[in-house]
């Protein structure tokens, strides 16, 4: 199934959702366009913290560490470099909603001190994905691009994990200094996915003080 298919499917749930749910989305009087405008934000909101806080949870402590562990090396690299830039735009976009319908719910100017913070979280988070989106994951990508060019006429990068890497570097300035590189920058880009998960992750705990179950 394609990305317009499963774009589509996922409208036509929520159009059944909208279509059995008339208490929340038609009612009468003069403050059913704001209620069904609050009631379509909080459900945008949700659906986009729920993807982006899963997406994020996926790819930085169970996807990539597992397919790191068990591909081969270049394979891996190769796969994250296709991976990363849908995942920073699938988040981006997700926590742009999450501001918009959030600052829609609680204007700043009536918002609590709570209210502002949280908004201070999600606007961290679209500013540490972003970063990486436009900035930290091309510069990552053609680095390790590089590097794969230099590990190739060395006969290395086949393999699984770092052991050959680390062997021949010892003996070659090119791929120690390229190592260097591209560490410094994965790890700019590393850093910035984290941040970006801890904003979440305090927002899911504003979010669960306001549930009941």
């Amino acid at each position: 199934m394609g990305w317009a298919s499963r774009f589509m499917a996922a409208v036509a749930f929520l159009a059944v959702g909208v279509v059995f749910a008339p208490d929340s989305l038609l009612l009468s009087g003069g403050n059913s366009r704001n209620s069904a405008l609050a009631t379509a934000a909080t459900l945008s909101h949700l659906l986009c913290f729920a993807t982006s806080f899963g997406a994020a949870l996926w790819v930085t402590f169970i996807g990539g560490i597992v397919m790191f562990k068990h591909l081969p090396r270049h394979q891996f690299g190769n796969l994250q470099g296709k991976m990363f830039p849908a995942y920073f735009a699938l988040v981006s976009v997700c926590a742009a909603v999450c501001v918009a319908a959030f600052a829609y719910l609680h204007p700043w100017k009536s918002a609590s001190s709570l209210e502002r913070y949280q908004l201070g979280f999600l606007l961290s988070a679209l500013g540490f994905h972003l970063s990486n989106l436009l900035v930290f994951t091309p510069i990552t990508i053609e680095m390790m691009k590089k590097r794969h060019k230099i590990e190739r006429e060395l006969s290395i990068g086949e393999e699984v994990g770092w052991s050959k890497n680390v062997e021949v570097a010892k003996k070659n300035p090119n791929l120690a200094a390229m190592n260097k590189k591209f560490g410094m920058i994965h790890g700019f880009s590393s850093l910035a996915n984290i941040m970006s998960f801890g904003c979440l992750a305090m927002h899911s705990w504003y979010l669960a003080g306001k549930m009941q179950l």
